[in-house]
């Protein structure tokens, strides 16, 4: 889903043939990258944390060896979605989902300005970075990857850890510590390159397929809508017609995966845009790239699925989708 937004209309001539071109050349590209090597800092992908909340994760995500600054990302993003309102039925609060408990011995005054407020994520992500910090130092003699054992004690607790030696052998522990690293990928800015997504060539040619059909606000392509979408709803049907489901809007899916730059763009890439270019969760419109700097995508209420430049003012960057970090994705935040 998006707001309302224009674009120049593209008009590309031979366009079938073009996209069945990109779909043989993404797996050229794919056999020539193939070894790419992966790897690198941590440091936090454009836009991946909102502006507000930016300098917090960076500061305090260095706090101990265990966590660094998309780690710390991922977890917040997993909890709230990085909303300071969020409230679970478990009465977790706030944008680090605070239990009242665990609040009570692990908040911290981040602010310094006298009390220590589990709404505030002045006070909040300090003392989420702490309690993952105070976690790492209860495991810190058991065997393995520190951070997994830490992420292992967020869940299970340190004891489990412990006990196990390790990451324990429940089903919700392990789910929860992959998810966790897996979405840390997302909100790292890549310093190599990225290996390409193996299905891209089929999400372009679904995408081809609904070329002329008219957008629909909301519309999933379902027959009761006449087959027809809006922009996330295309990104979707795409990708699950090759197998990877990913969440319904624009601002979720821009973490299924990592983020290549401008110039680093291949055919099957999601491209995305927003009034914001601080913050990813103001985006609110997505395309398929294709290759020459362009786009198939539903751009609004009165086009139809088309191809369009994705060189505007409101571009904000690509996801190169992944499998693993289409499956860490939270149903809801």
């Amino acid at each position: 889903m998006r707001k309302a937004w224009i674009v120049g209309t593209a008009v590309v001539g031979g366009s079938l043939a073009f996209v069945m071109l990109l779909v043989v050349g993404v797996y050229l590209v794919a056999g020539n990258l193939v070894n790419g090597v992966r790897g690198g800092s941590k440091a936090l992908a454009k836009g991946s944390v909102p502006a507000a909340y930016q300098p917090l994760v960076q500061r305090y995500g260095n706090m101990c060896p265990a966590i660094n600054p998309a780690l710390l990302a991922a977890q917040l993003y997993q909890e709230s979605g990085f909303n300071p309102n969020a409230k679970s039925p478990a009465a977790a609060q706030g944008i680090a989902q605070f239990i009242p408990g665990t609040w009570a011995t692990h908040g911290v005054d981040g602010d310094g300005d006298g009390d220590r407020d589990v709404w505030d994520p002045q006070d909040a992500i300090p003392s989420a970075a702490k309690y993952d910090c105070t976690l790492a130092e209860y495991v810190k003699d058991v065997p393995g990857d520190p951070t997994k054992n830490m992420l292992a004690a967020y869940n299970a607790g340190a004891y489990a850890v412990i006990k196990y030696r390790g990451v324990p052998p429940y089903k919700e522990t392990q789910n929860y510590v992959r998810t966790i690293t897996t979405l840390e990928e997302s909100f790292a800015a890549p310093t190599t390159r990225l290996d390409p997504s193996k299905q891209a060539a089929g999400a372009i040619h679904y995408a081809q397929k609904k070329l002329g059909t008219p957008y629909l606000w909301g519309g999933n392509g379902t027959p009761e809508q006449g087959g027809r979408f809006d922009c996330s709803g295309l990104t979707k049907a795409a990708y699950e017609s090759v197998g990877i489901e990913l969440p319904r809007v624009a601002n979720d899916q821009y973490n299924a995966g990592p983020h290549p730059s401008r110039d680093e763009l291949l055919p099957g890439d999601l491209v995305f845009f927003s009034p914001d270019p601080t913050n990813s969760r103001a985006i609110d419109h997505v395309g398929i790239y294709v290759g020459g700097g362009y786009m198939i995508d539903a751009p609004y209420t009165g086009a139809v699925i088309r191809f369009d430049p994705i060189d505007t003012r409101k571009y904000f960057g690509a996801t190169r989708v992944t499998e693993d970090g289409a499956k860490a994705l939270p149903s809801a935040v």
